[in-house]
């Protein structure tokens, strides 16, 4: 079976490479076909368990749904809409339904005494994404909590965390590469539900400070300020946040130009470390160390939402994501695991720290990247429109 599958996917490659233009990101072939895909993504997620950060092997307990589950949801939940799938959509909720019951435990909780809050907080996106198109309180209360409170101290802070506040950061800022979705994706969808420029505002500032502090000359960054190596999916983080940022905010913000800026300067780089196979590496400036899926899958998805918007040439990014995008297929098991995905990563000023990381089948980093680049692929990325007072009254259709 697992020999069909891949066999299938690389004549779908072979064929592709002649049978469409190299830069085409519409048309695939029978069994590379992102919507196709993404369907067996998405039905894949919906039979897996909550995971523990991300491993769905783990064999520590659950405690929370961490941001992994939060990615995958998302954009399953995107997906879902894209593609008109009215049931994938009501199960997708139906798996939420619980989170305020029998399993409200795995709720993240608030001011977790950990130094990566951060991850919690992004579990509200969630909840404010299926606000979106149901809006039952419940949805808009969870959701907000976590948004708001990424900007509300608690009791006791550090004295850095006291630092940011008081400079109007938020209080979880740490400078990590990875907060770069997970402050940014919150507080967008905050302003997506409630027509408060404030959310997006301020997200849009934060990304300018990690911007400002940490982007070096070449466009890349660091996985943190003391860790002197380019690690694929902390960069993976700041490419897709800045492509969200510049999708969701507001056309007239005051911090767009250096969004656009930092955005077009890491796409360059970026597209000149890509293999000729289509895959990025696990330190991505260092070809020695291996190629690894999530980070490949999140930088096709950063040119895809570019080029569909225009951001990037149609030609040169379109060819580039199309090669990612079809590479991945090949990674992919018998039961739509992407391979080679390595398993959550704490920033250490070590290489070989990232070089040895194990590297794990059908973990939700990987997961979700693929099922952004099938839903992204798959419909419509432009920029999301909001209507002013948007709370409360909120029934979007099932369609991108």
């Amino acid at each position: 079976m697992k020999k069909t599958i891949l066999a299938v996917l690389m004549t779908a490659i072979c064929v592709s490479a002649f049978a469409q233009k190299p830069w085409d990101i519409k048309n695939f072939p029978q069994g590379s076909r992102p919507q196709e895909i993404g369907h067996k993504l998405v039905e894949h997620y919906l039979e897996t368990p909550h995971s523990h950060w991300g491993d769905i092997r783990s064999k520590y307990k659950v405690t929370l749904v961490g941001y992994p589950d939060v990615c995958a949801w998302l954009g399953s939940l995107w997906f879902a809409q894209t593609t008109g799938d009215e049931d994938l959509y009501n199960r997708l909720v139906a798996r939420f339904e619980p989170l305020f019951t029998t399993d409200s435990h795995l709720q993240p909780e608030m001011f977790p005494k950990a130094h990566n809050v951060v991850d919690y907080y992004v579990f509200g996106a969630v909840p404010l994404e299926i606000y979106k198109r149901i809006p039952e309180s419940k949805y808009l209360d969870l959701g907000m909590k976590y948004a708001d409170g990424q900007w509300v101290m608690p009791e006791k802070p550090t004295e850095e965390q006291r630092g940011w506040q008081e400079k109007d950061y938020s209080w979880q800022t740490r400078l990590w590469v990875d907060d770069m979705f997970m402050i940014t994706e919150l507080q967008a969808q905050a302003y997506h539900v409630t027509g408060d420029r404030k959310y997006i505002d301020r997200a849009a500032r934060e990304m300018v400070l990690y911007l400002d502090k940490i982007q070096r000359p070449n466009g890349l960054f660091y996985h943190h300020t003391g860790t002197p190596y380019f690690w694929g999916r902390g960069d993976g983080w700041m490419a897709v946040g800045m492509a969200e940022m510049l999708r969701l905010m507001p056309k007239d913000s005051e911090y767009r130009p250096r969004i656009e800026e930092a955005y077009h300067l890491m796409m360059q780089t970026l597209l000149r470390y890509q293999d000729a196979d289509g895959m990025w590496h696990q330190i991505i400036d260092n070809p020695d160390t291996w190629k690894e899926t999530s980070s490949t899958a999140m930088f096709t998805y950063a040119f895809i939402v570019g080029v569909k918007n225009g951001w990037l040439d149609r030609k040169v990014y379109g060819e580039a994501a199309r090669k990612g995008y079809l590479r991945l297929l090949s990674y992919l098991d018998e039961n739509y695991e992407l391979r080679n995905v390595c398993e959550g990563t704490g920033a250490k000023n070590d290489f070989k720290w990232y070089q040895n990381r194990r590297r794990l089948t059908g973990d939700l980093h990987g997961q979700a990247a693929m099922i952004w680049c099938c839903q992204a692929l798959s419909g419509d990325v432009k920029p999301y429109k909001v209507k002013s007072g948007l709370s409360g009254n909120v029934n979007l259709p099932l369609t991108n």
